[in-house]
């Protein structure tokens, strides 16, 4: 397995350590409910640095990222950074994506388990514009700070006014003397930054930022806190609720989805999918009875198999099973009544409009 310039702070920790894309990757350091309710109540540090990174630079830069996802890019600003996506011409998800335009450029920020397949689709539509294309995953380490207390506990250490970086936005700034991008997106739903830098000094920012956030109640957290954040947030996980089987409309991305730009790549399957009528969409539920939904679990209404679960788990915060899954129209509105077939046992739950946790810091 490959390494993140982090993997020695996670074993001196204790971390339990799996294989993730590839990458020996922290599931959880002490307790995963734990670190899940720091991010909610406090702080908790996560190490990302298995994402993947493209940069995309040359004269017709707008034109070939307009055409290679579906979100607005010619509207973006210097500094503005936006959620997207990329479709096969089928109009099935190639990946969920992250772009962040610069003056000179944009960054691309992938899913590890795709950066090949993304790599290879990016230079495939590439042929046709004159762009230049890099990969800088393996030299971009990234560690995401997140919680109510990340803003103060990273201006202690930051020479930019970090309450100056809306939403969705990004400055290139110093963090403990380092140089790197500092980013306000996030996976969690709670205010938080994303710090972009060079693997150099990895080990010196993450003992760094650990110190700062001693007594804001900042821990370590891993990849299992990771999911069920984002869970709560109702945020898709490539692989499980969104992949190359389902469209963005089907997966309720249709926000992301300009089918009023001229073109990009997947809209003409779109617009029949769209003329056609849905027959699925990806839903939120929350069990009414104890148990726990996973990936996999079938989803009824009465004795009619309507759907199934993609990604499942316990809310941290609720108390309560909580998940998402694609269901057959029309058992798909917010308050239908169903049922999670888990090993056996119909338990019953209520379809409820995302996200399962509200009131977060995220825009704070």
């Amino acid at each position: 397995m490959k390494r993140t310039p982090f993997y020695e702070k996670h074993a001196t920790l204790g971390a339990k350590l799996v294989d993730f894309a590839g990458y020996a990757m922290p599931v959880q350091y002490q307790s995963m409910v734990a670190e899940h309710m720091a991010v909610r109540q406090t702080a908790g540090l996560f190490d990302v640095s298995h994402m993947g990174e493209f940069l995309v630079t040359g004269p017709q830069q707008v034109e070939f990222l307009d055409y290679a996802t579906i979100n607005d890019i010619r509207g973006m600003v210097p500094g503005q950074a936006q959620y997207s996506a990329m479709c096969l011409e089928s109009g099935g998800i190639v990946d969920d994506l992250l772009i962040y335009k610069f003056e000179d450029k944009f960054m691309l920020v992938v899913n590890a388990s795709n950066i090949e397949k993304d790599w290879q689709h990016l230079a495939h539509l590439a042929d046709s514009y004159d762009v230049t294309l890099e990969n800088h995953s393996e030299d971009t380490a990234l560690l995401a700070l997140q919680g109510p207390n990340s803003r103060d506990i990273l201006q202690k250490l930051a020479d930019t006014d970090l309450s100056a970086i809306p939403f969705y936005h990004f400055r290139e700034g110093k963090v403990a003397g380092c140089s790197m991008v500092i980013a306000r997106t996030g996976y969690t739903g709670e205010l938080g930054f994303e710090l972009y830098h060079d693997p150099v000094f990895s080990a010196e920012l993450w003992d760094t930022l650990m110190d700062a956030g001693q007594d804001a109640g900042l821990k370590p957290a891993g990849l299992g806190s990771r999911d069920s954040l984002r869970l709560e947030m109702k945020y898709c996980l490539y692989g499980n609720d969104i992949d190359e089987t389902t469209t963005p409309q089907e997966a309720r991305l249709g926000w992301i989805t300009k089918m009023d730009k001229p073109d990009f790549h997947g809209k003409a399957a779109l617009e029949v999918q769209k003329a056609a009528g849905l027959k699925r969409a990806l839903i939120a539920f929350e069990l009414t009875e104890r148990g726990i939904p996973r990936h996999g679990y079938d989803i009824y209404v009465g004795d009619e198999k309507v759907g199934q679960v993609t990604s499942g788990g316990h809310s941290p915060v609720l108390e309560k099973g909580i998940g998402m899954g694609y269901v057959n129209f029309p058992h798909h509105k917010t308050g239908t009544e169903i049922f999670i077939d888990i090993r056996g046992r119909k338990i019953p739950a209520k379809i409820v409009k995302p996200p399962f946790v509200k009131n977060t810091t995220i825009a704070s």
